[in-house]
This record gives structure tokens, C-alpha cells and sequence, in this order.
């Protein structure tokens, strides 16, 4: 994983918290846009994955857990 998929992880997580943090003490019509934003930063997550995956088809997660249970 890269550095800037490590950012955008943590981005997104901190934005659901701060979110939950509004929804609670605002209400959900302020954190709905921050929800957004924060789903929009996953789905960008999961299509950089997706994509260095399809770049690197030998590397695939199955054999990766197959070889730390062999450790």
C-alpha cells in the first residue's frame, strides 16, 4: 500500500468520525456533506486498489494470506 492510499484511508476515517461527531451535535443536515465527501475518499480508495491490482495480476491477497499461513 502506498502512501497516498494510507492517506486517503485515514482521511476518510477521520472525516466518518468527525461526521458521527456532527450528526450528534448538529444533526445529520450538516454531516450529511461531510459523509459524502468522506464515501466519495473511499471510493477513491477502493479504485486506486483496484487498478494497482490490475496492473500486478501475479499478486494477488489469497496468495499472500496462503503464505503467512504457511510462516
Amino acid at each position: 500500500m502506498k502512501v497516498q492510499d494510507i492517506v486517503l484511508l485515514a482521511l476518510s476515517a477521520a472525516l466518518i468520525i468527525i461526521g458521527i461527531h456532527l450528526s450528534i451535535t448538529q444533526g445529520i443536515g450538516l454531516s450529511y456533506p461531510v459523509f459524502m465527501f468522506a464515501v466519495a475518499l473511499l471510493f477513491w480508495f477502493k479504485l486506486r486498489r483496484n487498478k494497482q491490482e490490475e496492473m500486478n495480476p501475479d499478486h494477488k491477497p489469497e496468495e499472500r494470506l496462503q503464505r503467512k499461513k504457511k510462516r
